[in-house]
């Protein structure tokens, strides 16, 4: 946990560090690579780019404008303080609010999380996912408690900068192995998932 607090902390403040211009043209170019990987999907659950995370909401508007369904995170949180799963909404961009750690939410009603089931693509944040598919998030646990109830044929594209796709990122049992991963230089890169008790 240590290892992976420190190598988060060291990403996320590279992050930072990346000017606006370079940020702007890193998100266009995502923009470009997600509409063409969406192709002819009906329903993509994706999430909307904060702050110095890859990418904007040019990437939603380029699905919306080509009639594909876009639903995004829920953030909710139990009486015990604990992540639930994701619940998801309808992008609207002139309907969002924002919402807990500074996300931008859509608006209710909200869709329980076995929505994720009727994805034809699933776009995950990351902070780093590694070519064995490893994923390293923010630490707040929403997507594992998440993508379980996905689909197992359905893509897991993790977005990410170019350096932030690494050779080996530790792994616990529980995580769910990203399938491709997308950046703004390589484009969609197919990983190769461990399989369960794999080291």
């Amino acid at each position: 946990m240590a290892a992976k607090s420190a190598l988060r902390a060291r990403l996320l403040a590279e992050r930072r560090a990346v000017s606006p211009q370079v940020h702007d043209a890193e998100a266009t170019a995502l923009a470009a690579h997600l509409e063409h990987l969406a192709g002819t999907a009906g329903t993509v659950c994706a999430h909307l780019p904060v702050g110095s995370e890859p990418g904007s909401a040019e990437m939603l508007d380029r699905l919306a404008g080509r009639g594909v369904r876009v639903l995004l995170p829920v953030v909710r949180i139990g009486e015990d303080g604990s992540p639930l799963p994701l619940w998801w909404g309808d992008y609207r961009p002139e309907a969002l609010t924002t919402a807990r750690y500074g996300l931008l939410e859509p608006p209710q009603p909200w869709l329980a999380p076995d929505t994720m089931a009727q994805a034809d693509l699933i776009v995950v944040p990351a902070v780093a996912v590694d070519r064995r598919g490893a994923r390293l998030g923010r630490g707040g646990g929403f997507y594992d408690r998440s993508l379980p109830w996905r689909d197992p044929r359905t893509p897991l594209v993790a977005i990410v900068r170019d350096a932030e796709l690494v050779d080996e990122l530790p792994a616990e049992d529980h995580d769910v192995p990203m399938t491709h991963v997308l950046t703004p230089g390589l484009g969609l890169v197919p990983l190769q998932p461990r399989s369960c008790g794999q080291e």
